[in-house]
């Protein structure tokens, strides 16, 4: 080849190659990932200081219209597309530990730096955490060779598997014996060994459908159901006591037989978590929804004397919504009740927005743990029937539903520990008021529109005490006397008339003297509750003393299991929301109305109570409802969630090892097995990563061993 063609075909390939390096360097630099790339520097490097809980020079990292805004030099900190003129950017190259960024930490690594770098320079693009994106069917990977040359039932799940096994160069095990098999499906869905008979049945079944019917009858076992709410009870936190210092037994033993209905009978997921969250809210509730809402009445009572009621009280609707997250959600939220959160997109006020849901249910840490659902057994099953009877004579509504529900839940009542104005009177052990000779207390601001009777539920100790309440102050007339005799067998209940017409709220102020009582100190009369009510139906009718009577006996010893309930406050009792400053309930500080954090509220829909909670939560535009439970129950299968922390998916919770895989099967349940938790179960556990053998390969190193172990997460069984 002459000299001249050499060099001509020197240049040729020159230019091509510098081309190419052109094309790759400028053309095809590789887009910086802000979730993958940038955000865990920012985490691990920054947020500490510019992130939710301090944001220094009045810079902060966490959302996007901060880090963009101007900070307390007059200028933004980050100028997308200008890395050179960011500020940001320049610190993290300067040498005076005064200045350079992380401030008096250890400077950020080189491939760290220019990650950085690239990033502003390419626009400084957020990017949605994968946990708060919709969830969407993903693509099925090709069958791998494997199932194509083995012949082995493999299913879409194995599909996602086999993809991720062979980029590390391994393969699927074969199939486990019959007998492991049967052991392992057997312990994981009904919690213990399948009755002899249907072990039996499977042993001599060498058909191919086998399997599959051994899953269908351990799925219809009532152990089933059993099972699964032991893994439930825990998330929701059950107990047969009140817990605190007395730990006093607490009667919530229905509820755990709900769940293991609702299991049993497959009650679909989305409408599990309704009724849990909101039952008593639906229309014309059954006792089974008022009955599931005794989840969130799970949380801890205290019946020490001395405590503060509204402090512990407060507690319980705190601990109700960082349960609502962690375990329905799947999110660390309990920090943001303190100060914005320092990794996620949650501000501060959203945490007092989403507690504004369960501000308003009538449960006030009480002893009896008011409101109760009222089961009746026996001779009160005739009376509670005869009287909704009697209820429907009523042509007014409200009337009818205000008797109905008093007489099933013992509510809407206002308790007594929430008099204040005490004059020779107490709340005593914090529990109930009790008022001595010449006493006085006084309840604020009750409604009194289109109310003709007060019911009190009391005990006395005491013959010939007279009971008197006046409006606003005991100087205008009363509107309600009683004459109040010692009672029997601890609580009764009265009815007294009121015999004025009233509008609006008003202060109660009552008064009670009995002149059986000696001194000041000797004790009087004890109250349990009031309550403000309409006229009872049928008032001048024939069988009106008749059903009135039934009514008060229902109300007052019922031969009924009494469960804690939720329930919230009539109009009249309705409570405000306001912010904590810090998370100190004392501190209150704006007053904010129920709603979602923004990030999923991008329209702005409006929420109002705990059923439109339920329904966003069990909305299928919903992004962590259904990744939440299907991670669960992965967990409870291969003893590792496909994402690790089950109760953060946030940006400091560990990534998903399979994402394409979580989308599928959560994609899945909501549509096509339409929340059947048994169909996604089944799914599970027919797959043939599911059924593989877990002996060790003679082939594989102990390395190879263990990266096959943490892909799949198997557990020997």
């Amino acid at each position: 080849m002459s000299a001249f063609l050499k060099s001509t075909v020197f240049i040729a390939i020159s230019i091509c190659i510098f081309l190419l390096l052109g094309y790759f360097v400028f053309i095809r630099e590789e887009k910086v990932d802000y979730n993958a790339d940038v955000k865990p520097i920012i985490n691990q490097k920054c947020i500490s200081c510019h992130g939710g809980v301090k944001k220094k020079a009045g810079f902060s990292l966490l959302f996007e219209e901060e880090a963009l805004a101007e900070t307390e030099s007059g200028k933004p900190a980050i100028v997308p597309g200008d890395a050179k003129n960011s500020e940001m950017i320049r610190r993290l190259y300067l040498k005076d530990p005064d200045e350079r960024m992380p401030y008096h930490e250890a400077e950020l690594s080189d491939k760290e730096k220019r990650i950085l770098e690239k990033w502003v320079n390419q626009g400084a693009h957020f990017s949605t955490h994968w946990a708060y994106q919709p969830v969407n069917l993903p693509t099925l990977p090709s069958k791998s060779i494997f199932d194509l040359f083995k012949k082995e039932n493999g299913t879409e799940i194995d599909r996602f598997i086999d993809q991720k096994l062979t980029s590390i160069g391994l393969k699927r095990s074969l199939e486990a014996d019959k007998r492991t098999l049967l052991r392992r499906v057997s312990l994981d869905l009904i919690g213990m060994p399948a009755p002899e008979h249907v072990q039996l049945a499977f042993l001599n079944d060498s058909t191919k459908e086998s399997y599959e019917k051994l899953v269908d009858t351990l799925l219809s076992l009532p152990a089933y159901g059993e099972r699964w709410t032991a893994m439930w009870m825990d998330l929701a936190r059950y107990a047969d006591s009140k817990g605190y210092e007395r730990d006093y037994i607490r009667s919530i033993w229905r509820y755990r037989d709900w769940l293991i209905n609702a299991f049993n009978q497959d009650k679909p997921y989305n409408q599990f978590i309704t009724e849990q969250l909101a039952g008593d809210l639906l229309p014309n509730p059954t006792d089974d929804q008022f009955l599931a809402t005794a989840f969130h009445r799970n949380t801890m009572n205290n019946d020490e004397g001395g405590t503060d009621n509204e402090e512990f009280r407060t507690a319980a609707i705190l601990d109700r919504v960082n349960t609502t997250w962690e375990t329905l959600l799947g999110t660390s939220f309990a920090c943001v009740q303190c100060h914005s959160h320092p990794y996620d997109p949650f501000k501060h006020d959203e945490y007092y927005k989403f507690m504004a849901f369960f501000n308003n249910t009538r449960d006030e840490d009480t002893y009896d743990e008011y409101p109760l659902l009222r089961e009746f057994r026996n001779n009160s099953i005739p009376q509670y029937d005869s009287v909704l009877n009697w209820l429907q004579i009523s042509s007014d509504a409200n009337t009818k539903h205000f008797y109905k529900t008093l007489v099933k839940t013992g509510q809407q009542c206002i308790n007594s520990l929430t008099a204040d104005s005490l004059t020779n009177a107490a709340l005593e052990d914090t529990k109930f008021l009790r008022m001595r000779k010449n006493a006085w207390a006084r309840i604020k601001q009750i409604g009194l529109s289109n109310k003709q009777t007060l019911l009190v539920r009391f005990r006395s100790p005491v013959d010939r005490g007279k009971l008197t309440f006046f409006a606003d102050s005991s100087h205008t007339n009363a509107f309600a006397v009683a004459n109040i005799n010692k009672s029997k067998d601890g609580w009764n209940i009265i009815s007294i008339p009121i015999t004025q017409t009233m509008i609006g709220r008003h202060d109660i102020v009552f008064h009670f003297d009995s002149p059986k009582l000696k001194n000041e100190n000797e004790n009087g009369i004890v109250f349990d509750w009031l309550c403000f009510a309409p006229t009872f139906p049928g008032c001048g009718t024939k069988d009106f003393d008749t059903y009135y009577s039934t009514f008060l006996q229902l109300m007052n010893k019922p031969d009924a299991e009494l469960t804690p309930i939720m329930m919230d406050n009539p109009s009249e009792l309705k409570r405000n929301t306001y912010v904590f400053e810090r998370g100190n309930w004392l501190l209150k500080t704006k007053q904010v109305e129920p709603d979602i954090p923004s990030i999923f509220n991008q329209q702005k829909n409006k929420y109002t109570n705990r059923l439109d909670l339920a329904r966003w939560m069990t909305d299928k535009k919903n992004p962590l409802t259904s990744r939440t439970m299907v991670n669960r129950l992965w967990e409870q299968l291969y003893g590792q969630g496909l994402v690790e922390t089950l109760e953060d998916f946030g940006s400091q919770g560990a990534a998903p090892t399979h994402p394409s895989l979580l989308d599928f099967l959560s994609y899945q349940f909501m549509h096509q097995d339409k929340w059947s938790i048994k169909k996604l179960l089944k799914r599970m556990v027919m797959s043939a990563t599911y059924r593989q053998s877990d002996r060790k390969s003679t082939r594989l190193n102990s390395s190879h061993a263990n990266i096959s172990y943490a892909v799949f997460c198997l557990k020997k069984k």
